[in-house]
């Protein structure tokens, strides 16, 4: 176990909830977080998690969040933090349980329950929907919400994500985007929307 870890784990939930508390998070357009009898998949870039993560319970305040981590290292530090914050868990990626992943995203959205993910983890490329996320919109139709987090001042650390913190009472602009991945014929009409999806949202590279 690393210092980090050993350190993270008793620290980091009380940390991180007390550094969102200050934030004014502002939501350009909130009324695209409606989620009816059926649950949607709310993404976030990997960079932008630590205000990510909670801006779902703000967002969603009546339903149950369950989050997407990764089998690795960090991700179990990050499966224990957002435990501790109150968040369900389902633990994998699309290299490691892909199968098993996707079988329990489609039943926490048949619950009504909220799948939160980072489209881009958990080693990148960054600001790169993966595959799995779009085609399990596409062939389930289910609503997807990607939330575009901007902070007024942060800290950005030099790694694959450009993971960035953000200063205590500075203001984080929210802009929430409705994605309707259209029903893909083969593996290069997903491409193709991934690439023009990625791009839009990812300006801020």
């Amino acid at each position: 176990m690393s210092l980090l870890q050993s350190i993270g784990q008793p620290l980091l939930p009380p940390l991180v909830r007390a550094l969102v508390s200050t934030l004014d998070i502002r939501v350009a357009n909130p009324d695209i977080a409606v989620a009816g009898e059926r649950g949607i998949i709310y993404a976030f870039w990997h960079g932008k998690m630590l205000c990510g993560w909670l801006l779902s319970k703000k967002l969603f305040p009546e339903k149950t969040i369950v989050a997407v981590v990764s089998l690795s290292k960090d991700g179990q530090l990050l499966s224990r933090t957002l435990s501790r914050l109150g968040f369900g868990l389902i633990r994998g990626s699309s290299s490691r349980g892909g199968e098993e992943v996707k079988r329990s995203m489609i039943e926490e959205t048949e619950k009504g329950n909220i799948v939160a993910l980072t489209p881009d983890g958990p080693r990148g490329p960054l600001h790169a929907f993966k595959y799995g996320t779009l085609r399990l919109a596409s062939e389930h139709r289910l609503p997807l919400v990607f939330a575009e987090i901007s902070y007024e001042k942060a800290l950005r650390l030099k790694s694959w994500d450009r993971f960035e913190i953000p200063r205590p009472f500075s203001a984080v602009d929210v802009t929430l985007h409705s994605i309707e991945p259209p029903l893909f014929r083969n593996s290069e009409e997903v491409a193709v929307f991934e690439k023009r999806l990625s791009k839009h949202l990812g300006n801020d590279c």
